[in-house]
């Protein structure tokens, strides 16, 4: 089966007089089940839709707009599979100098807020045609929501793009049911009842009914307890089950969310991964290295959706909602076939994951009927006494694909979640996983140790990932591997004070880790951390939240978790001066960092060390070489106790 068509040459060829629709995204046309408009434009293809691909279309001009003409049936766009801004620019808000959903890694090549800009476009060049905006760009922001880059409020992407509808959560029931009524001769000004969509109506025209009112864009920007109770509100009804429609006044205009979508269920997944996807990056892009993004996921499987993880700084929630459904184990064994028949494959499947890897059945047996309680946590800060927790349909999977002709290994990478495996009695499932599907490392994501601060990550606590990292270590012992965890922390999530941060750093010295990369708190649109950041307040108890603010600030606080560089130690006392605790300034066992006044420059021949996984300097300065060679003589002492 060909690539859709992305030129007017194609469509023509094909014996096309228009395509039915024209789909118009930001990233690089990759034509992967891991790629949101790959699916859509699959999914209604399936469903008998011509549909032709505009992949990345030169914003400056009308020249690519213009390219297949107005479509049968409307255009449908999307920023891609990220959030534009997201994908333009760092934590820092520093202009990234790379794309890896663009050909040969390049930025530049789509417009900060691209489905906006691409939506505005087309209105000018065909103001008749429907335009329906979707993916994870639309989905975040189809509420007045705060923008990290703006520093500000701004009103829902449904207004600003001035499209018809917009579809938030994975699409493909709401894609089909808009493409079959617009195809039976409806208007799109009647489409006001499709679930998982949002409209916009003059506020006078609305018929009253079920519904929760949020405050409104102008209460929102006025008051930062009004965008915390809306926030509170957005989120509790982001559930298939009970979900309510809600209402948000722009204005004299209405923002009307349906409620969302219902998941897919397993056969309805089977037959969204078994479309017949080239599973690579369109041909165009082969003078020019190729789509780099598609290297992760090439070799991997995804056989669930959804997460009842729910952290709170995590978009998922929002986006695909919490209810986890799961694909047949028997399509996952074709897909998996299909993997060795591919002529780049080599005998290694990198992933057999999704949102969380391990979860392949709902939390409780009453989501089906009821839904996930709102405002509750199914794992943190401690299990749920009606969780379910069952790893072994997973298992069996695994087991079934290890066993395939012609896979060598197959590799867990997308996220484990350790305290819902360490809930798992017999812990079968850890010892097969450290068994088989660990490449040296496996990545957990602990996140922070302070108990203050993962409660307003919605994490449980690091006793957790304690008992875990002890069971992996005894495990990988027993069976003579060497294997190691390779944990993430976040910087600077709202409520962590600079004393989380040392009590941080503090807990990775004891354990002897040394993160090469830190990730400061990233504010992207729609989750319960970037209200919290934004407004100083917890949106589900309205009480005030201490939020790191400054770059300095946060600087320091990442500086703490990286205190073992010598290029850092000045940033380090100077936080740990602020924090109260210079006590941990000197040449004892529980200090962080040697007095400055006692460093010295490395020398150029500094030798490397492992630790934890990792190759890492062990710095030889002439004052401060004996307070490092302790420290490193410590970690690898440490690591072989574990192993």
């Amino acid at each position: 089966m060909p690539f859709l068509p992305i030129t007017k040459e194609e469509t023509e060829a094909l014996g096309w007089d228009c395509p039915d629709f024209v789909l118009v995204t930001g990233d690089a046309y990759v034509d992967h089940p891991t790629f949101g408009p790959a699916i859509i434009s699959r999914v209604l293809e399936s469903h008998g839709y011509r549909v032709a691909m505009l992949a990345q279309p030169d914003w400056r001009s009308d020249k690519d707009f213009i390219r297949f003409g107005k479509p049968r049936l409307g255009f449908m766009v999307s920023a891609g599979n990220i959030d534009s801004m997201v994908a333009h620019y760092t934590a820092a808000r520093r202009r990234r100098s790379t794309d890896a959903y663009s050909p040969g890694n390049k930025a530049g090549l789509r417009p900060d807020r691209a489905t906006i800009v691409y939506s505005k476009k087309i209105r000018e060049l065909y103001p008749e045609s429907p335009i329906i905006i979707g993916g994870l760009e639309a989905s975040l922001r189809r509420f007045a929501h705060y923008d990290y880059w703006d520093d500000a409020i701004r009103p829902s992407i449904l207004l600003e793009s001035d499209a018809d509808l917009l579809t938030f959560g994975m699409g493909e029931r709401q894609s089909v049911e808009i493409a079959d009524r617009l195809a039976a001769g409806e208007p799109v000004s009647s489409l006001r009842d499709i679930r998982g969509t949002c409209y916009l109506i003059p506020a006078a025209e609305y018929q009253p009914g079920p519904a929760v009112d949020c405050p409104s864009y102008e209460q929102v920007c006025a008051s930062k307890r009004e965008y915390a109770v809306s926030c509170r509100k957005q989120q509790d009804e982001q559930d298939a089950v009970r979900g309510k429609r809600l209402l948000q006044k722009h204005g004299k205009l209405l923002l009307v969310q349906n409620p969302p979508a219902l998941p897919l269920d397993g056969p309805e997944l089977d037959a969204v991964y078994e479309l017949p996807y080239m599973r690579t990056w369109h041909p165009c892009y082969a003078s020019q290295g190729g789509v780099p993004a598609i290297q992760e996921v090439e070799f991997s499987l995804v056989h669930n959706r959804g997460c009842f993880g729910g952290c709170n700084f995590c978009s998922i929630a929002f986006h695909q909602g919490r209810m986890v459904t799961t694909r047949t184990e028997e399509s996952v064994l074709r897909e998996a076939k299909l993997l060795t028949a591919l002529p780049n494959f080599k005998g290694y499947i990198h992933d057999v994951g999704g949102p969380t890897a391990n979860f392949r059945q709902p939390s409780c047996r009453k989501q089906k009927t009821q839904g996930l309680c709102p405002g509750k946590k199914c794992l943190a800060p401690t299990p749920c006494p009606a969780l379910q927790v069952d790893h072994s349909g997973y298992l069996d999977l695994l087991r079934k694909i290890r066993a395939l002709p012609g896979v060598k290994r197959v590799f867990i990478r997308s996220g484990i979640r350790f305290d819902y495996l360490m809930l798992d009695k017999d812990k079968t499932f850890l010892h097969e996983l450290v068994a088989h599907h660990v490449s040296g490392q496996l990545k957990v994501a602990p996140e922070h140790c302070s108990a203050a601060v993962l409660d307003r990550m919605g994490k449980p606590h690091i006793e957790s990932y304690l008992a875990f990292q002890r069971e992996f270590f005894r495990c990988t012992k027993k069976i003579g591997k060497e294997q190691y965890l390779v944990p993430y922390l976040m910087s600077s999530h709202p409520g962590s004070t600079l004393k989380d941060a040392v009590e941080l750093a503090l807990f990775l010295k004891r354990e002897h880790l040394r993160p090469e990369q830190v990730q400061d708190f990233y504010p992207t649109p729609g989750t319960i951390s970037t209200c919290m950041f934004y407004t100083g307040l917890d949106p589900y108890t309205l009480q005030p939240v201490f939020v790191p603010r400054t770059d300095h600030e946060k600087a320091m606080q990442r500086a703490l978790l990286q205190y073992f560089d010598s290029a850092r130690r000045k940033l380090v006392a100077e936080a740990l001066r602020e924090a109260g605790r210079e006590d941990l300034i000197g040449f004892g066992p529980e200090c962080l960092i040697p007095p400055l006044s006692g460093m010295a420059r490395r020398k150029p021949n500094a030798k490397a060390v492992r630790t934890n996984g990792k190759r890492e300097e062990k710095g030889r300065s002439r004052l401060g070489g004996r307070w490092e060679k302790d420290a490193a003589r410590a970690a690898r002492a440490k690591q072989k106790k574990d192993r």
